[in-house]
């Protein structure tokens, strides 16, 4: 019966990988599918809003209330009106290129709705056509916006400013460090400049807004900046191992939290509102973010809803700001989109750096990024100091290598705990087998005599246990730092291993990983109970399953702590066993 039931099982295994693997093939070529779709995709600017409102913001007597407006553009005074604003056809689209984006303005408003990321490769195969960030489409949304609001706001209910600019396509020429694109418009006396600065080599865009006043009476208005999305996951976004997904949400910088998450789901029914000295607002998924960055020196207020169009917004909003008469002034604001480089992060606001969310066990597994980035470019970052030490081995493959090396090593004196506790249990089995043959089945003397066995010769049954659930929570970071880092994506290893955050294409690493593992238990005592033995010896079939469809960066992780542990036993258990028949 339990060959049957065994043969069962293992054709049931083989069946399900087949189906999984069959399903992931399809899934690869539907995102394939849906990715090029998107590349070809015409943006659409200046869609038709839907009509829907912000609530009212409580904030002091300095701050704009939000009272009405659309869902595009909040208002701070004012009963709530329907906009009809014409779209504006691609080929009257600003276009701004840099050595980092690829980038479409509507000037109607002057918001950024196309942004690409050319030095990210939308996949793999695929590394000409650049990673989509923002886009505007028929079937996605997902802009940045920004605009003037108040008594002499150029964004109002009843429609939005359209900008003049100089030319319709600008270019970061080689030589340049920056490039500026000024889009212009006149307010009866009062002449306004929106202002995108691009750096070389940098994801931050400053976006100032001039005020040139010319009018016999003072200019009000307040700023407001916006991430608008869909619910929509990104097309090519594909599960992390087991069912564990990335996060997709907005995220904020509170009074009492440095990080704060506010998910799709968490503003489904009720707006999420804030009030804070600078902050951010900021739209995160997997590897890559857009985030507003206002000034830091203003008491801005933030607030995350959903509107009744089904769009979300994250919006943060400033103070209103008075420019006297024949006089000049200036709004500025930052707005990354990039990758989530946690040390460029950190310089552009408090907090942003916690974008790269390793969960709850973030302390530990910061100071494992910390090394892991250290071994591949040889610059340690810690508490605050940047150390430029040596070169760098220069692949994300082989530090993953060192760094498990590092734990490994940092945890032999418990290892040595454990593997002499698995090796006086191997020393026993033959006094615990004779125990089962003399009590047969009576279970509670069984388990008392077995006790007095551990007793009498010293062998803590769980000693072997405990050092490994110490370890567990570096185990735990360290897949969350490997899952998390931008740094992997695309990144090759050695041989057929192009793409460290995607899973092993052959399966061959998944296939060792299993085979070390089948290894590694040889080397443990087995358990006493049949039972328990039949379901230990498929513990690497199964795992290997699981492993096929983590990123292999992972999967090399375990590979090598396998090994190093398998290494380790035996030379802990040959010298307890050498010192014992001594």
């Amino acid at each position: 019966m339990d060959k049957v039931r065994l043969v069962l099982l293992a054709a049931f295994a083989m069946v399900s990988l087949m189906l999984v693997v069959e399903y992931g093939q399809f899934r690869d070529a539907k995102s394939k599918e849906a990715l090029m779709q998107r590349q070809q995709a015409t943006p659409v600017a200046g869609a038709s809003p839907a009509q829907g409102t912000d609530e009212a913001i409580p904030t002091q007597s300095s701050l704009p209330t939000i009272t009405g407006g659309t869902d595009d553009v909040p208002t701070l005074s004012g009963s709530e009106l329907s906009i009809d604003e014409p779209r504006v056809p691609s080929n009257r689209l600003i276009e701004v290129t840099t050595d980092n984006f690829a980038i479409k303005i509507n000037p109607k408003g002057g918001d950024l709705v196309y942004l690409a990321l050319r030095k990210e490769s939308a996949r793999l195969d695929t590394p000409d056509i650049p990673y989509v960030l923002l886009e505007e489409t028929q079937e996605n949304t997902y802009i940045a916006s920004s605009g003037l609001i108040g008594a002499n706001g150029t964004d109002t209910a009843k429609g939005r400013p359209t900008f003049h600019s100089a030319q319709s396509k600008y270019r970061l020429e080689d030589g340049k460090d920056t490039l500026q694109v000024d889009l212009t418009l006149q307010q009866g006396d009062v002449s306004l400049i929106k202002r995108f600065t691009f750096t070389r080599d940098d994801y931050l865009i400053d976006i100032d807004y001039l005020i040139n006043n010319r009018s016999s009476s003072p200019w009000k208005a307040a700023f407001y900046a916006q991430i608008k999305r869909d619910s929509k996951p990104m097309p090519e976004a594909g599960g992390a191992g087991m069912g564990m997904q990335p996060y997709l949400g907005f995220a904020t910088r509170t009074q009492e939290d440095r990080f704060q998450k506010v998910d799709f789901e968490d503003i489904e029914e009720k707006a999420f509102k804030t009030q804070i000295e600078g902050g951010w607002v900021a739209m995160i998924q997997h590897y890559f973010l857009s985030a507003w960055i206002p000034d830091a020196n203003t008491e801005n207020s933030v607030s995350i809803f959903r509107a009744k169009s089904g769009f979300n917004y994250a919006r943060t909003t400033t103070p209103v700001m008075v420019v006297k008469a024949n006089d000049e002034g200036k709004i500025h604001s930052e707005f990354y989109a990039g990758p989530k480089d946690q040390y460029q992060l950190e310089k552009i606001s408090e907090g942003l750096d916690l974008s790269v969310d390793y969960g709850f066990l973030w302390m530990i597994a910061q100071p494992l990024y910390a090394l892991l980035f250290f071994f591949n470019t040889g610059t340690l970052h810690a508490f605050g100091y940047k150390l430029d030490i040596f070169g760098g081995v220069g692949n994300w493959g082989f530090s993953i290598i060192l760094l498990t090396i590092l734990v490994k090593a940092c945890f032999y004196s418990l290892n040595v705990k454990a593997y002499t506790s698995m090796a006086k249990m191997r020393a026993i089995q033959p006094k615990m087998l004779a125990l089962k043959e003399r009590l047969g089945d009576d279970r509670q003397k069984m388990s008392q005599e077995t006790m007095a066995l551990y007793k009498n010769e010293g062998v803590n049954p769980l000693g072997g246990c405990l050092p490994m659930l110490v370890q567990m929570p570096v185990f735990i970071s360290l897949y969350w730092v490997l899952l998390e880092s931008v740094e992997l994506r695309h990144a090759p290893f050695i041989g057929y291993i192009k793409d460290l955050s995607a899973m092993d294409p052959y399966f061959i690493m998944p296939l060792i990983m299993g085979a070390s593992m089948f290894i590694q238990q040889k080397l443990n005592p087995p358990p006493p109970d049949p039972m328990q033995a039949k379901i230990m010896q498929f513990l690497p079939v199964i795992f290997t399953f699981f492993f096929l469809f983590f990123p292999s960066g992972l999967v090399l992780y375990w590979v090598v702590n396998n090994c190093l542990t398998i290494a380790q036993q035996w030379f802990i258990t040959r010298r307890i066993e050498a010192a014992a028949n001594s």
